[in-house]
């Protein structure tokens, strides 16, 4: 999903895994790629090629056993894992007929995660905006909101029933689940087990404080959601100065977030959970921010499959 960053002023039955006590693994970064080809070999060498040990899952039906079975194979022999298959519809449309499409295609989504072994499908809560299928509404921020979500969470993983993926929903800055504690909320309310949490750190930087001690949110994040933590999104944000506040995402590297913390802490979780750069621009800006993740990496000691 494409989104511009403009914000102005105005117990778990989800079982957590535990937190092994073993010390830090290879963090997986991925991104998209260029490469026009449906050929899973192909598609999974070019991840390779890139240096990416994480791949978004290739286009695929949940029927098409056969192609499946080739994209699990050939991303396994390049020991490239499916970090997640991308659902992107708005759970929450305020037009029923649409959001019945939506939750239907969400659905599919979910079953092809569990078909191709991915660690997680994500979409986000969605929105009662009726024209921009992410967009700001009053009521994004509402009981009603958190009660449709929690419900509409449960129907999905209740009708697929996935045991080898899980369900997951982005944070956004201006709707529900906005940050570590009201993900908490929404994992104890879902009471799933298949449920589980999909980070976006520019997506919950949404004041200046946070902007500015993303550090500490960073930390705060992991440590309150890292046991259901299974798949991340990667960029950056800068502050582009007028009267009121304007975050843009921008290539890694180029903005303020602290990559050193987010990259150690993915090192610490206790199963592999990728990282995948996206919303740049062309491969040259995804060869940068991986450079830039990569240098990082180098300088805190962290290792990348």
């Amino acid at each position: 999903m494409k989104l511009t960053r403009r914000v102005t002023f105005a117990c778990l039955a989800a079982a957590p895994l535990v937190r092994s006590q073993s010390t830090e693994r290879a963090v997986r970064l991925g991104g998209p790629i260029f490469l026009k080809s449906t050929d899973p070999a192909e598609l999974a060498r070019e991840h390779r090629r890139l240096g990416y040990s994480a791949a978004q899952c290739p286009a695929a039906k949940p029927e098409d056993t056969a192609h499946i079975r080739a994209i699990r194979e050939a991303f396994a022999g390049e020991n490239v894992i499916i970090a997640e298959v991308g659902a992107w519809k708005n759970m929450l449309d305020p037009d029923p007929a649409a959001r019945k499409a939506n939750l239907e295609y969400v659905t599919e989504r979910l079953a092809l995660a569990e078909a191709v072994g991915a660690r997680c499908c994500v979409d986000i809560a969605g929105s009662y905006n009726p024209k921009v299928w992410y967009g700001m509404d009053a009521k994004n921020l509402t009981q009603e909101f958190f009660d449709a979500t929690v419900e509409n969470c449960r129907r999905l993983i209740d009708g697929v029933k996935p045991t080898h993926t899980r369900f997951t929903i982005e944070a956004m800055p201006w709707s529900l689940p906005d940050g570590p504690d009201s993900y908490v909320r929404l994992i104890k309310a879902v009471d799933r087990h298949a449920f589980g949490v999909h980070l976006d750190v520019c997506n919950i930087i949404n004041s200046p404080t946070r902007f500015y001690n993303n550090k500490a949110v960073i930390e705060d994040c992991f440590r309150k959601l890292g046991p259901w933590l299974m798949s991340c999104h990667a960029k950056d944000l800068a502050w582009i100065p007028e009267y009121n506040v304007h975050f843009a995402e921008v290539v890694p590297g180029r903005g303020v977030i602290d990559y050193g913390t987010w990259l150690r802490e993915l090192s610490k979780m206790p199963v592999e959970t990728p990282l995948m750069m996206e919303h740049l621009h062309n491969p040259e800006e995804y060869a940068e921010g991986a450079a830039y993740i990569r240098k990082v990496g180098a300088q805190v000691g962290v290792k990348f499959a």
